[in-house]
């Protein structure tokens, strides 16, 4: 038991949280590789312990054990190499949650390619963006009809794309039948040695940010990420070895990282696979329950859908502990999650750019609201606009501090090709994560929102998160946006917007109605002064609500009324 993680962490039981922030740590070899080190190494302890339990819209089923990962991560390298890709060249995946993706990252990793994750919700643009952003050599996707048309709208303006391949049955003329030239290859691939072998600081991984703000910076990680996500799958969403563990998210942005393999497969769990092509709360309501997942993890987002469904008539039984992260989640649906389900969420918070830095974990009593303590292998502070620390109960910017000199393990290394943004971003050793949040006298951070999404008005200074969480608290509301616009005496306003659940039409009487709500939730002086009604509010491709989509929105409405 524990075979792969004991050989990177001394310690790993704990008897509370304080003993694990003091003593808990992650030893790096200078040529640590994921693909090798614990695919390949799983695979020789225990060749049929179960890797991937998927399923998909269809209900089909599929298993694959770390022997059939090494085999067609070898493949997959094989392959690759085939196409002349190379120690440090770019590949971008977009490939939903097909299971040839654990292959694809696996294999890349081998080779010491650079993976680029990519959602299949990018447009033309998007995909120009990216792909000459980051000099992608190698482009590889799944035959959805939408995500070939924008390739092929797309690869015309990006040179540095030398190969195309599609997986699927309908391959288009110029692109290379993935599955057809896998099956061909030899499942043997000996690792690399001399100038061909990776050593922890390469460049192993490369995100693009969500994007909520300008065009979305190159978030570099080295091969020493994967053991920095040890803390996010063994301390805060507590998966447990030969378990299933859910964590439901599209492969192409940072909360696979985070719960769908590095963490998971260190620590010996079996990942679940939901590969959706469009969610639904039924859909996926459906699929937990094939899954039968010990330990699940899911953005917002979902538990705001799944508190409107009847979830008395599903089995949640099997699930022994549940998380949240990509945004904070409001007190009122976690209340409702627990009332119905009996799960208490472990709320944790981290970015693109880390592992898992705050959370609740498993010694601390939740508080909803709260998005935890720090990580133990993170030095974390709050610290005010000069860059000093803020006390107990005032808000300032989430930092964290490289202590001693030395880079944390999870950590990015840079924004890459952007000196302007690590500028902004590192100061004196520091890095300032651009969230806000207030810490109380016990140690617990209260998450207030990103520095451009809180509200001054009147002298006040108001978080979105506190009011979205007192409307989510009235049944009317599905999911809300909280923004400023300007105002002449106040300078700025609090604005509502609002999607409705099922059975409510926008009325003045809601909003009347609404309004009263919020000044009774909380202080008065919070509530949205402007409440707009939509069908649905903008999100970046990670599932994030884009704050500054309607802000952007309603300041071109401002300008056309003073024409």
């Amino acid at each position: 038991m524990d075979a792969i993680i004991k050989r990177y962490c001394p310690r790993i039981e704990f008897d509370s949280y304080e003993d694990m922030k003091e003593n808990f740590t992650i030893n790096v070899p200078e040529d640590f590789n994921f693909g090798f080190d614990v695919v390949d190494a799983w695979a020789e302890i225990e060749p049929e312990k179960q890797a991937l339990l998927w399923t998909n819209d269809a209900g089909d089923m599929k298993r694959f054990s770390f022997a059939d990962m090494k085999a067609g991560s070898n493949r997959a390298a094989n392959f690759f190499k085939s196409r002349g890709i190379r120690k440090g060249d770019y590949v971008m995946l977009i490939l939903k949650q097909r299971p040839e993706v654990w292959m694809c990252f696996t294999a890349l990793h081998k080779i010491g390619a650079v993976v680029i994750p990519a959602s299949f919700q990018l447009t033309p643009h998007d995909l120009v963006y990216r792909l000459n952003a980051a000099g992608v050599k190698m482009l590889v996707t799944v035959d959805d009809a939408d995500i070939i048309q924008h390739c092929e709208d797309s690869l015309s303006q990006c040179p540095t794309v030398e190969s195309y391949a599609v997986l699927g049955e309908h391959i288009p003329a110029n692109a290379i039948d993935f599955a057809k030239e896998l099956a061909a290859q030899s499942d043997v691939f000996e690792r690399p040695t001399g100038e061909g072998a990776t050593k922890a600081t390469d460049t192993m991984l490369l995100y693009f940010s969500s994007g909520t703000t300008g065009m979305p910076k190159m978030v570099r990680h080295d091969y020493s990420h994967p053991l920095g996500q040890i803390t996010t799958a063994r301390f805060w969403q507590c998966v447990q070895e030969n378990r299933v563990h859910l964590t439901q998210t599209d492969s192409g942005w940072a909360k696979f990282a985070w719960g769908k393999i590095y963490g998971q497969w260190i620590c010996g769990a079996c990942v679940g696979a939901y590969d959706t092509e469009k969610f639904t709360p039924h859909g996926m309501l459906e699929a937990i329950q094939r899954l039968r997942p010990c330990t699940f993890c899911a953005p917002a987002t979902i538990y705001r859908f799944l508190i409107k469904e009847d979830l008395t008539k599903y089995d949640f039984s099997f699930i022994e502990h549940a998380s949240l992260a990509g945004e904070p989640l409001n007190p009122e649906v976690f209340n409702q999650i627990e009332r119905q389900t009996g799960l208490r969420i472990h709320e944790g918070f981290g970015q693109s750019e880390t592992s898992v830095l705050l959370a609740n974990f498993p010694w601390m009593e939740i508080r909803p609201g709260s998005t935890g303590k720090p990580s133990p292998i993170y030095d974390i502070d709050l610290l005010d606009e000069d860059g000093n620390p803020c006390e107990d109960g005032i808000v300032g910017s989430i930092c964290i501090k490289n202590t001693d000199k030395k880079h944390p393990v999870g950590l990015f290394r840079e924004y890459w090709k952007d000196p302007d943004a690590m500028a902004r971003s590192w100061k004196n050793g520091v890095y300032n994560t651009g969230d806000t949040a207030w810490r109380d006298a016990d140690g617990y951070y209260w998450f207030v929102g990103r520095n451009d999404d809180v509200i001054k008005c009147s002298g006040y200074r108001i978080g979105p998160f506190e009011v979205e969480s007192a409307l989510m608290e009235h049944p009317s509301v599905l999911e809300c946006a909280i923004t400023a616009v300007p105002d002449p005496v106040r300078g700025q306003v609090v604005k509502a917007t609002i999607v409705l659940a099922r059975g409510y039409e926008p009325s003045d009487g809601l909003v009347k109605e609404l309004q009263n709500h919020v000044k009774h939730a909380t202080a008065p002086y919070k509530y949205p002064r402007v409440v707009e009604f939509v069908d649905e509010l903008p999100k970046t491709t990670s599932g994030k609500i884009m704050r500054t989509a309607i802000r952007a929105r309603d300041m071109q409405k401002l300008r056309e009324q003073q024409k």
